[in-house]
């Protein structure tokens, strides 16, 4: 009698074990730009932290993944659902100085967001 349980049970386990979440490589698409007030940052890196609301920090060693930024300034990657940080960082050349800025993400099953990030002077 302990058989149908015992198969029901890891059957839920599997199904439920196997929803990935807040990792990259999903069906979803975040795309974007970096821009510091309308001028465009070219090779900025941007970092993604995993199953972050807020900011976790400027030690980028703590983030879990990171692109840079094309010669046009935009960034684009495939994610699953889940909430995500992103932390850019570049240099304006127009004023000399290194910008920086994040915003929180909430990403849903196969959803496509624009994301830009607003970066600000050190």
């Amino acid at each position: 009698m302990k058989t149908p349980y015992v198969v029901f049970a890891l059957g839920l386990l599997l199904f439920f074990g196997s929803c990935k979440k807040n990792q990259l490589g999903g069906k979803s698409t975040v795309r974007g730009q970096v821009a510091h007030h309308e001028k465009m940052i070219p090779f900025a890196r941007v970092f993604i932290k995993f199953n972050a609301k807020e900011f976790p920090g400027s030690d980028t060693s703590i983030y879990d993944s990171r692109i840079t930024t094309g010669a046009d300034a935009s960034y684009t990657f495939n994610c699953y659902k889940g909430d995500y940080y992103l932390y850019a960082f570049g240099y304006d050349d127009a004023i000399l100085k290194n910008v920086k800025g994040g915003l929180p993400l909430k990403v849903r099953t196969n959803e496509n967001i624009t994301a830009n990030l607003a970066v600000t002077e050190d």
